[in-house]
């Protein structure tokens, strides 16, 4: 799908295509977003603008020669990009931002929220004119940003509430709390694996952001407004970027703690196996020796001979038992 934007009395606008000939249609455009584009599609944006774009393949290259680079006078920077935010499973998509003169290209292969937030509020007019495609684009890696923020914070509540029940002093069978706690394992996995993903984006945007302000082309000539616009994209990068660092030590922290918890459970049960065993000990050995098919035992004669073998026993487990309650054993 090809949309394609221009300026219009000063207004950012969409603009709709009625002429075959495509080229004619899309020349004094603003912004070319092609999502998940058909050949033809492709083919004609090429022609306009006299670029070659990147496939799939190569956009999902990790290589920075291969996300950052010029060609044919223009600037193709890719980042990684996550969809799916709203659900416990991101997936990871590229998206290539083409810069030629003033006019912007971008190639997606997913529909992400922060392009459908960006126009919306572009198109509403939000006292921003966007006067080129470095505009459009620095507005579009903000509207990404803003959702990484709103992401990191979502995901930080989680932690914290993961946190409480890792922490929690509520009393429970060691069974249940084992289980619990061997649940909360799991989301915290599926935490870092989604915090992970968050940082990598966050650091592509870095690297785009950084090659983007230190590219020189004959035929750029940022504004001040454009200068201040990509050190605050910057600055908010690598402040979200220490906070889902921040979020990952917790992450850790808290998988230590729960490891910790269940080992300790585990602990306590075999605790209480031992000194079981130690307590009865005693009264197996006094029943093992009164068990003895000897003939020449004289308690076996005595009238009081069973409840003594009786008391003994008790007295042997009880005794045992005082002692480790003392020591705070058990």
């Amino acid at each position: 799908m090809l949309q394609i934007y221009a300026r219009k009395a000063d207004r950012f606008c969409l603009r709709e295509i009625s002429n075959p000939a495509i080229e004619q249609a899309i020349a004094p455009a603003l912004w070319y977003d092609l999502l998940n584009p058909t050949p033809e599609e492709a083919s004609d944006v090429e022609a306009a603008l006299h670029i070659s774009m990147p496939t799939r393949e190569e956009m999902e290259d990790i290589e920075l020669s291969a996300r950052l680079y010029q060609e044919d006078g223009a600037a193709f920077m890719t980042m990684t990009a996550l969809t799916n935010l709203d659900s416990d499973e991101p997936a990871k998509t590229p998206i290539t931002f083409i810069l030629r003169g003033p006019t912007l290209v971008t190639v997606r292969h997913a529909d992400a929220k922060p392009f459908a937030t960006f126009c919306a509020r572009a198109l509403r007019g939000n006292g921003h004119s966007y006067e080129n495609g470095e505009d459009v684009m620095l507005g579009v890696i903000e509207a990404v940003i803003d959702r990484m923020a709103d992401v990191l914070e979502r995901l930080g509540n989680e932690i914290d509430g993961i946190s409480r029940e890792v922490f929690r002093s509520k009393k429970a069978s060691s069974t249940k709390k084992t289980r619990d706690l061997e649940a909360l394992i799991e989301q915290l996995g599926r935490k870092g694996d989604f915090l992970s993903g968050v940082r990598e984006s966050l650091v592509s945007i870095s690297r785009l952001v950084a090659y983007h302000a230190a590219l020189e082309t004959p035929t750029r000539k940022p504004s001040k407004e454009i200068r201040q616009l990509v050190k605050l994209v910057q600055r908010d990068a690598a402040s979200l970027g220490d906070h889902a660092a921040f979020l990952s030590g917790k992450i850790n922290f808290l998988l230590d703690a729960t490891l910790g918890l269940i080992n300790l459970e585990q602990n306590q049960i075999i605790k209480i196996f031992t000194v079981a065993s130690v307590v009865f000990l005693p009264p197996t050995l006094v029943a093992s020796a009164y068990g003895m098919n000897f003939e020449l035992m004289p308690e076996l004669q005595w009238h009081f001979g069973y409840p003594y073998a009786i008391g003994l026993m008790i007295v042997s487990a009880l005794m045992p038992y005082l002692y480790f309650k003392r020591r705070g054993w058990v």
